[in-house]
């Protein structure tokens, strides 16, 4: 290719995208966004969202404002369900996913109308890379490892909240898939009661992430008043537990080892963002794009570690391979998860 035949063509790609640009800047100058929540207002996952309506917004061609709408029932079904089946596919539409949705489709679940892979995904602002879900007691419990769990000899009561919550599923899977000599104690509601009931010992621990218990129950966590004994939603074990095994290295089995990947899937996308399926190329393009940029951005950051949210962000690609992945679950394994989950 001559000089001047190459110049041309750089000439025409960056005449092209500076018009890409423009029009996306014409749709979007003036608009709002819709960012749907399917939580109260208040919570977690609305935090998140609240924080990424305050910055995502420049980083669109045309900044358009970002406006958070509430919208909770069924655990976030409401939402899910709604953004994918009548929201608008123009672009002006977002939303949170809570973590469990893509696994209940996988699932089977009647209430989720929708295959999660034909969505539009952004991101997630938190991979769990530098967290890991803790199953912990009290620093006086007699039990020093997870060995000491082992049939045969001694108990742990762990308190959880309600079916279906992350910590009475792995308490579940700490008794029936790795085979602890645990006890769940569900109808908690939520994990500062559960911590109060260990003060009062009620029970002896329960299971929480070391990102959330810094941010909810630090004098816990630096005081060494809890001792983690395993940790899920690890591959390897997190630098600040060392000595404590994952979940992986505990699993009898290939099957067992199955279902607690399948188990494990919702952690990896914990703060996920998403559009209708079929948006325009470019207007997908520009939001995933906006989402990165967002992470990166300095000021964002900062707030984020003000509201103690976990900085691990992947974008859509990540999230499109865990999802083909979760989807190729063999029955059995889904199967076995369900039984495990309904004891």
């Amino acid at each position: 290719m001559t000089p001047r035949a190459l110049l041309f063509l750089c000439l025409f790609f960056a005449g092209s995208a500076q018009a890409a640009d423009e029009g996306l800047s014409a749709f979007y100058t003036g608009k709002n966004i819709r960012l749907t929540v399917g939580s109260s207002a208040g919570g977690g996952t609305d935090i998140v969202a609240r924080l990424l309506a305050r910055h995502m917004g420049r980083y669109i061609p045309g900044k358009p404002g970002i406006v958070t709408v509430n919208q909770p029932g069924g655990g976030g079904l409401v939402g899910a369900n709604r953004i994918a089946n009548s929201a608008a596919r123009d672009g002006t539409e977002i939303a949170t996913m809570e973590r469990a949705i893509p696994q209940l489709a996988f699932m089977g679940d009647p209430n989720v109308h929708f295959d999660p892979l034909t969505l539009t995904w952004l991101g997630s602002l938190s991979s769990y890379r530098n967290d890991a879900f803790m199953l912990f007691v009290n620093a006086d419990h007699p039990a020093l490892s997870v060995d000491d769990l082992r049939p045969g000899k001694m108990t742990a009561r762990l308190g959880a909240s309600q079916q279906g919550s992350t910590n009475l599923t792995f308490a579940l899977i700490a008794r029936d898939v790795l085979g602890l000599n645990v006890v769940p104690i569900s109808g908690y509601a939520g994990t500062a009661k559960i911590s109060l009931a260990m003060i009062a010992r009620e029970v002896d621990g329960q299971l929480m992430g070391i990102v959330s218990i810094q941010a909810t129950q630090r004098h816990l966590w630096e005081s060494k008043a809890v001792r983690p004994l395993v940790q899920f939603a690890r591959h390897t074990r997190h630098p600040v537990l060392p000595d404590v095994p994952t979940g992986y290295e505990l699993v009898r089995d290939e099957p067992s080892r199955a279902l607690l990947e399948f188990a494990e899937l919702p952690f990896f996308m914990a703060q996920s963002f998403v559009a209708p399926a079929a948006v325009p190329a470019d207007r997908a393009a520009a939001l995933r794009k906006a989402f990165l940029l967002m992470t990166q951005d300095e000021e964002y950051r900062a707030e984020a570690r003000k509201l103690d949210i976990d900085d691990s962000p992947v974008g859509h690609e990540e999230i499109e391979a865990l999802l083909k992945k979760a989807k190729t679950t063999p029955k059995p394994v889904i199967d076995a998860f369900q039984r495990v989950i309904a004891r």
